[in-house]
């Protein structure tokens, strides 16, 4: 059964929403002001709450709006609609604004779509946290959609026993990636060994994979296994592979259509069981079109590919992982207890992050390093989160939005699709300039049927 909760300060109007929702079959709760509806809200899950925007209290039907929005949908009535409010309201996250006099059709509607809205964004979360939780402990870290996407592409390929080429640019985790593909195969128990093609010469990558015998080198005093041997029935990661000459491609294909590899210097080969998986910071198939990357190669190892987001197109996972970050940080340091402020979140989620997680992580690490006080505020983030540009990103200015003296309905839906056009479509930095959760910002995008997908 639903649950909703009703405040007003007038007695009368708590009794007839009352008894409108209760023929529909919902419990019903009412309260006189905020702090009665705190103490309600804090006891009992709460599925809706309904309340006057105008209450005879120290706080408002605005304060209760943003002490509970995180925790359920809430609808706010006002008996004389003003433009302030409807603005306000719509900034803090309402799920709508209705004025009085109402039709109690009207009135059902609108619960019944801010019910059943709820009820989906709740069993998607719920999904993506099932659907996340594996990967987290793994290092992995984002419930957003691309993120959720990946997690599913994890989950198929890594039963099987195909090579997996996996993109992304510098900093985004695709080791990690690689990581969770051997955690999660048949393999498990196998070693994972990884190396970096970019940071060797041919020469050196080759006898680090291939291994070497005794005197095919001066200094090469006795017979080496290479690193694709020491991951047998295991996972070999080339990270950067992308990075590799001609030569070595040659020798690297062949040893994935053999299953076998000559160690430096040695006359005979020798077999190999490694699953292999790759991964890469460029586009192949131009390099492949260009002539710098072998065709066969590329298709011996893009087999199954996935791409691993950069976090400028994952911003509703910021938060998460600066929180996550700055954890990491302050037990490194054995630093006091800080918190992110809320100007601080806005500037991390509006910056683009060109070195991705990893920029992040140095960033927030830094943080905790320069704060003096109990959270980390904007001045105490490196300068290129300060700049200009960055915190104009994070304060979208507000238009004109009322010019024709539009209905409060149709102001709201002008202020979103103001603030998402601001935002360039960027849903997350639409919901941190509005100052909602993204499910708040789902919500009111489908109540006024606006696609999220992008804004003209």
């Amino acid at each position: 059964m639903k649950h909703i909760l009703v405040v007003d300060d007038d007695q009368d109007s708590c009794e007839l929403l009352r008894e409108i929702f209760m023929v529909q079959g919902w419990q019903v709760d009412t309260a006189l002001n905020p702090s009665d509806a705190l103490h309600v809200a804090g006891n009992e899950k709460i599925d809706l709450v309904i309340s006057d925007v105008n209450l005879e209290s120290e706080q408002s039907g605005l304060d209760l709006l943003k002490n509970l929005r995180s925790q359920c949908p809430v609808i706010l009535v006002t008996g004389f609609g003003t433009l302030d409010s409807a603005v306000e309201a719509a900034r803090e996250g309402a799920w709508d604004f209705i004025s009085k006099p109402f039709k109690v059709d009207e009135v059902i509607a609108i619960a019944r779509r801010a019910l059943d809205q709820a009820e989906r964004s709740t069993a998607e979360d719920r999904r993506a946290e099932q659907l996340s939780a594996p990967y987290e402990q793994e290092g992995l870290l984002g419930r957003s959609p691309s993120m959720i996407e990946l997690y599913k592409e994890i989950a198929r390929v890594a039963p099987t026993r195909s090579t997996v080429l996996i993109f992304g640019e510098s900093g985004t985790g695709k080791e990690l990636v690689a990581r969770s593909i051997h955690q999660h195969s048949n393999r498990s128990t196998g070693p994972f060994v990884a190396i970096n093609c970019g940071a060797l010469t041919e020469t050196l990558l080759e006898a680090e994979l291939f291994g070497h015998v005794r005197g095919a080198f001066t200094g090469a005093v006795a017979d080496r296994k290479g690193l694709w041997e020491a991951a047998e029935s295991g996972s070999l990661f080339l990270d950067e592979v992308g990075e590799t000459s001609q030569a070595m491609q040659v020798k690297l294909l062949r040893a994935l259509q053999e299953g076998e590899i000559r160690r430096v210097g040695s006359s005979g080969p020798t077999r190999v069981d490694a699953r292999i998986i790759a991964a890469t910071n460029r586009n192949l198939e131009n390099e492949v079109k260009t002539g710098t990357f072998r065709e066969d190669l590329f298709y011996r190892l893009s087999v199954v590919t996935l791409n691993v987001p950069a976090l400028r197109e994952r911003r509703t996972d910021i938060p998460l992982l600066a929180d996550r970050f700055l954890r990491m940080a302050l037990e490194r340091h054995g630093g006091k207890h800080l918190n992110l402020s809320g100007e601080t979140i806005k500037l991390l989620v509006a910056y683009d992050w060109p070195g991705n997680v990893r920029e992040l992580e140095s960033a927030l690490e830094y943080a905790v390093l320069h704060a003096r006080g109990g959270e980390v505020a904007p001045e105490d983030l490196p300068s290129k989160l300060q700049s200009p540009h960055v915190r104009a990103a994070a304060k979208a200015p507000l238009s004109a939005l009322f010019e024709d003296l539009p209905s409060l309905e149709e102001l709201q839906r002008r202020y979103l699709v103001h603030v998402l056009n601001a935002a360039e479509g960027n849903r997350t930095r639409a919901a941190e300039i509005l100052g909602v959760d993204r499910r708040t910002l789902y919500r009111m995008a489908e109540r006024y049927g606006i696609n999220l997908g992008g804004v003209e």
